[in-house]
């Protein structure tokens, strides 16, 4: 009786241990997890530490909190200065310390990043190794277009374009517009290049490939261009390849607004309407601003006298002179060669003015003449072997401009 018993427990065991058999199992699925890298090197084989640069942070102090001894701090201020000068460190630039995985914890590896691009690395394992590199970087192509209701950088805000947008703009068309005088209505379209690292992280405006600016109703094309020489450089050109550069720009500190006219019939109510000649031009502006040459040329002089304050004054040529009154400082010597839109001084209020500006004063077979009523020199023109090329190639950038729509 007890072996019949047992023999539907026996049953009802195995069954159930088949019935558990066969329910489905969980496959365990080995996932190839691609290592992580960054600046060209594995971080899984370091401890890795992302921070900024603080006030009051120095290299050297960054390095000895982590291990690193002073010889070899000193070595990399000293030997390696004309690759990354230490002491230009700036405060909220991001670095990365690449530590050991050890008890030390000391740093192998120091990467500091100049810009979103470019980095430099210390290599402090075994021999010491600086170099700089960059990011890949990719080079997107993108439009835009606005319509100017009160400045060109506001207008950037609006439409959510970078503010290096209106410089590039202002660089291009620095001989051919007052951008102290743009109307409400004034317009523009650019063909541009956006550089993206990993493709979706923005390092900024690139180049403009193409552009239209329409100031008081008048169409100005741009084109970037380059002949297949060595021998020319890349420049901008409207639709008639004509160069849109001039030998003088039209203003020596970019974004200002000009307080006074050349006017040779000035009276001023505080000398008592007397006559007082102003053989200048007035752009008023922050003290601070940089000062601009407005042509190649050799300073002649550079120096602090009466009334003019600290003041620059260039000759470019057998014909033409300019000059640069009320610098806070000057920042080029007599006999120094320059070129125009290097840095000559910085707006201030030295010698005889009631307000931070640069007197802009311009001269012309040795007369102090307006800059705005002379017919100045254009630049160079595109050589005649290149016109037929140029004009092919501006064919597709005109049409895709054409077709931006505001």
């Amino acid at each position: 009786m007890k072996k019949i018993a047992l023999l539907p427990l026996l049953f009802i065991f195995f069954y159930a241990c088949v019935e558990k058999d066969d329910e489905p199992q969980e496959l365990l699925i080995e996932e190839n997890i691609a290592p992580v890298k960054a600046y060209g090197f594995l971080l899984d084989d370091f401890d890795v530490v992302n921070d900024t640069v603080r006030n009051g942070d120095t290299f050297g102090g960054i390095l000895d909190a982590n291990g690193v001894s002073n010889a070899k701090i000193f070595e990399v201020a000293t030997k390696y200065k004309n690759s990354f000068d230490v002491r230009k460190m700036n405060v909220g630039k991001p670095y990365t310390l690449l530590n050991a995985k050890d008890t030390t914890a000391k740093t192998q590896i120091f990467i500091y990043e100049k810009n979103r691009v470019d980095y430099v690395v210390v290599d402090l394992r075994d021999s010491l190794t600086v170099f700089t590199a960059q990011k890949e970087v990719t080079y997107i192509e993108k439009e835009a277009s606005g319509i100017i209701k009160s400045s060109l950088s506001q207008t950037m805000e609006e439409e959510n374009l970078s503010p290096y947008m209106s410089d590039k703009l202002s660089n291009i068309y620095a001989w051919t517009v007052n951008f102290f005088h743009l109307q409400a209505g004034d317009r523009f379209k650019v063909v541009y290049t956006e550089k993206f690292i990993n493709d979706t992280i923005s390092a900024g405006l690139h180049e403009i490939k193409a552009a239209y600016f329409e100031h008081r109703g008048q169409p100005l094309y741009a084109f970037d261009y380059q002949a297949d020489s060595l021998q020319l450089y890349s420049d901008y050109y409207d639709e008639e390849a004509n160069n849109l550069r001039r030998a003088f720009l039209k203003a020596p500190v970019k974004f200002s607004r000009i307080s006074s006219r050349y006017n040779l019939k000035r009276r001023i109510k505080y000398y008592g309407y007397k006559l007082r000649p102003h053989r200048g031009t007035d752009f008023a502006a922050p003290i601070g601003t940089p000062i601009l040459a407005t042509a190649d040329g050799v300073v002649s002089k550079s120096e602090k006298r009466g009334g003019n304050g600290n003041y620059v004054k260039i000759r470019h040529n057998g014909t033409y002179d300019t000059q640069y009154l009320h610098m806070k400082s000057r920042k080029v010597k007599v006999g120094e060669y320059v070129k125009q839109g290097d840095v000559i001084g910085y707006v201030g209020m030295t010698g005889n003015t009631g307000g931070p500006h640069v007197c802009y004063r311009f001269w012309k077979n040795g007369k102090e003449v307006d800059p705005f009523k002379q017919d100045l020199p254009a630049s160079k023109p595109l050589p005649q072997e290149y016109i037929k090329d140029y004009q092919q190639f501006i064919i597709p950038l005109k049409d895709q401009i054409d077709c931006i729509e505001y």
